[in-house]
């Protein structure tokens, strides 16, 4: 080899290697701009595909140093560390990538999982079920475990909490460690927090629910004396059916006029 194109190499090496090291001087600037405890992958970094190895082994010394943790193919998040120990990302965060396409929210985490949230059970699911109308999701990724249930309307940002407070009440016979009483004080006090429109999008997607669902809602607000109409919810139901909550030792007094034992 010539001297001449030795050195065409040796300055080619420091070309990449001052270039390797401007993409993880880029990456660690962004990643210190991300707030802890959130996840993010390689399309929440700006990053252009010819750079996409260095990237990744990148990212790969930025675990090594505890900067970053990895949780799974792909997805990672910076750790965020309280008296406690570590603080891991929510539910939520941990199923974003699955929760979203395109940016545009298609789904939403419901039963036992979401229901723990609504302090209507203490139990912790070994497996998330996630609702969306658009397509039927499964994961398998080591601790990250989720099977698909069908929503009863397309999911948004906008209404991904009033189908996970309706999907509660449609199982609330089925919820495990659930005490009726208390359950009723939860879901009085949810629904007492929000404003008569706010209430009047509950009653339009619970038209969309079975039956029992529209006539627990219809008690629970009749309880709760709000002004808001509930022909919509009353003319919807049969008279002549009668529905099983096991509510009779609960405050919901409205029970019986909503055909509801």
């Amino acid at each position: 080899m010539s001297s001449i194109l030795r050195k065409k190499l040796d300055k080619l090496k420091i070309v990449l290697s001052l270039s390797v090291m401007a993409i993880a001087k880029k990456i660690a600037n962004q990643i210190a701009k991300l707030p802890q405890d959130k996840t993010f992958g390689y399309a929440d970094l700006s990053i252009s595909p010819e750079e996409y190895v260095t990237v990744a082994k990148a990212l790969e010394r930025l675990q090594k140093k505890g900067v970053i943790k990895k949780l799974s193919k792909g997805i990672f998040y910076k750790p965020k560390m309280t008296v406690f120990g570590e603080l891991k990302p929510n539910e939520e965060e941990i199923l974003k990538s699955y929760l979203f396409e395109n940016g545009k929210r298609i789904a939403y985490i419901t039963g036992i999982s979401l229901y723990n949230q609504l302090r209507l059970t203490t139990q912790v699911p070994a497996m998330y079920k996630i609702a969306s109308a658009e397509k039927r999701i499964y994961i398998n990724r080591g601790r990250i475990r989720a099977q698909p249930v069908k929503s009863y309307a397309p999911v948004t940002d906008k209404n991904y909490r009033i189908l996970g407070f309706l999907d509660a009440l449609k199982d609330l016979n089925n919820i495990p460690d659930v005490n009726k009483r208390s359950a009723v004080l939860v879901l009085l006090s949810y629904l007492e927090k929000l404003t008569s429109k706010e209430l009047g999008q509950y009653i339009k997607y619970a038209l969309l629910y079975p039956p029992r669902v529209r006539a627990l809602l219809g008690a629970l607000l009749e309880k709760l004396d709000s002004k808001i109409d509930l022909k919509g919810l009353k003319n919807s139901l049969n008279p002549l059916t009668t529905y099983n909550y096991d509510l009779r030792d609960t405050v919901l007094t409205t029970k019986q006029n909503w055909n509801i034992t």
